[in-house]
């Protein structure tokens, strides 16, 4: 299969083929989702999350973000590659915005930025565009806005998500993540929008759904309650526990290494 292109992606939604997304922040893990067909490869900014062990993804660098990055393009052969703008670019306004997507995209080769917000982002979006920088928007739960809403809730106010959604697709995004929002409304916002919209948390009516890679697989060092919106498919927890236990049985019992793993 050749490289997913932003051209391709336009015409999913009038086909009514669903876009598969997952997160993914290194290099082997993103060649292990490339080679299986995932469509997006999301290096999100819960990186702060699930690889630094943060509550919040409020302290994740633009260097951090690049480092990680620039692993998973090399990576991705097929797969589109979105790479967040972590906190405060955005909301620093357009120019600080567009710089720190310029340099994701010199450093990394990704194929767009993500950023959260509505109509109080419209602005930067079409300020990126015009950049020649593709954005997929991100509407509904904005977890870079943690301390000022307090908590993660489920998404409700329909005139607000409506307002946001079309001032995003109006700005030039070519599709919107929709975070944590009832079923029905999310059925309504994406019949609304010409862009495809991507559900987490959004029910089964959005044209794409994304999770992340280590909710989807079950790979968390706690024991830690799995989301609702999350339908786990593995548990590596157990499993990878179960093997360095075993590791460790071994060498402390001098079983490993045996003969045959030594020269």
């Amino acid at each position: 299969m050749s490289k997913l292109t932003l051209s391709k992606i336009r015409t999913f939604k009038p086909e009514g083929r669903k876009i598969v997304v997952l997160t993914v922040y290194d290099y082997p893990s993103a060649r292990l989702l490339d080679n299986a067909g995932i469509d997006w490869l999301l290096v999100g900014d819960s990186l702060g999350n699930v690889v630094q062990g943060k509550t919040t993804t409020l302290s994740v660098t633009l260097d951090e973000i690049i480092y990680h990055a620039e692993m998973v393009v090399r990576a991705a052969q097929q797969a589109f590659v979105v790479v967040d703008i972590p906190f405060p670019f955005c909301q620093l306004g357009s120019t600080e915005a567009v710089r720190a997507a310029a340099r994701i995209f010199k450093e990394t080769s990704a194929d767009a930025v993500k950023l959260e917000g509505g109509e109080n982002r419209a602005s930067t979006i079409a300020a990126l565009v015009d950049a020649g920088i593709p954005v997929l928007g991100h509407c509904g739960l904005r977890p870079q806005e943690i301390r000022q809403t307090g908590g993660y809730f489920v998404q409700r106010q329909r005139e607000l998500l409506f307002q946001d959604i079309k001032a995003v697709e109006n700005a030039g995004a070519f599709a919107v993540v929709l975070e944590c929002i009832e079923t029905e409304l999310a059925r309504e916002a994406t019949n609304l929008l010409q862009i495809p919209t991507i559900g987490i948390g959004a029910g089964p009516f959005c044209d794409g759904q994304v999770l992340v890679f280590h909710d989807l697989l079950g790979y968390k060092p706690e024991q830690t309650r799995t989301p609702k919106h999350v339908k786990q498919y593995a548990d590596l927890q157990t499993i990878i526990s179960n093997a360095v236990k075993n590791y460790a049985d071994d060498v402390r019992n001098a079983v490993f290494p045996g003969m045959e793993n030594s020269f």
